[in-house]
């Protein structure tokens, strides 16, 4: 399996369109090029159904793109297996997906653990990072030992964001990560991940309706528009302001 080139985007795209198996023709994404650059933290913004979360699956390598470019840390994922895929997403990326995917048969503590041999990391080091994790996250330990069943939506979220930690992977990608968490222990979450990301010097991309931990974290901004990209290069109230002003500037031509 080919490494991670020291040197590349932490993603780049070119001429790349999927299309979900069966749905005949229909293209979901057409991004003509597009990239990110490390360290990066990157809102995707789109209505409901505009394709957010398939491009997130793109990027982590859980769906494959038929046609194109999808290079991430140097690496073309459009040309390799599910299992090298697999492989190179335990090693390098964090995933915190919508559903969580939390392995219901194990416990919380074999869930990480497990994540961490996958991605290469001693026990030692993943319980260490779990224990740090789980005070900021306001998890009691005992939790552990407890099957994802048996937790709350936001226990099981609060988990799925360790496990997704455990690696210190070079890029996150997160699907709506604080749904289920409240205001408290978002902006502690918040303070602790930009922590992290500086220290590892990760990538950030993520989805999120949570307009506070938006702001606090984007440093671009990604639209999905008519099945493509339309890149913002700013923060999150920048775009807003970008956008306000386009909005008054058509109502007093309108007005005219």
């Amino acid at each position: 399996m080919q490494s991670p080139t020291p040197q590349s985007h932490a993603v780049s795209i070119d001429q790349l369109t999927f299309q979900y198996p069966g749905s005949g023709r229909t293209t979901v994404l057409d991004i003509p090029h597009w990239q990110i650059e490390r360290g990066e933290q990157v809102f995707l913004k789109g209505p409901s159904g505009s394709g957010k979360t398939t491009l997130l699956n793109l990027l982590a390598g859980t769906l494959q793109a038929r046609s194109g470019t999808l290079q991430v840390l140097g690496v073309n994922l459009a040309q390799r297996s599910a299992r090298q895929r697999d492989h190179f997403r335990a090693a390098h990326i964090g995933v915190v997906f919508q559903q969580f995917n939390l392995i219901p048969y194990l416990s919380v503590r074999d869930n990480l653990l497990l994540a961490a041999k996958l991605g290469g990391t001693t026990t030692a080091t993943a319980l260490e990072r779990s224990a740090l994790l789980f005070d900021t996250l306001k998890l009691d330990e005992q939790l552990l030992s407890e099957h994802p069943t048996r937790l709350s939506a936001g226990q099981q979220q609060r988990a799925a964001i360790v496990r997704a930690l455990v690696n210190a992977p070079e890029i996150l990608i997160a699907d709506e990560p604080t749904s289920a968490l409240d205001s408290q222990l978002r902006d502690s979450f918040v303070q602790h991940l930009l922590a992290l990301t500086r220290e590892w010097q990760s990538t950030l991309i993520f989805v999120s309706h949570d307009r506070e931990f938006v702001s606090s974290l984007a440093t671009r901004v990604i639209e999905i528009k008519d099945r493509t990209l339309v890149d913002f290069q700013g923060t999150y109230e920048e775009y807003l302001a970008s956008q306000q002003a386009m909005e008054n500037m058509d109502k007093a031509v309108g007005a005219r």
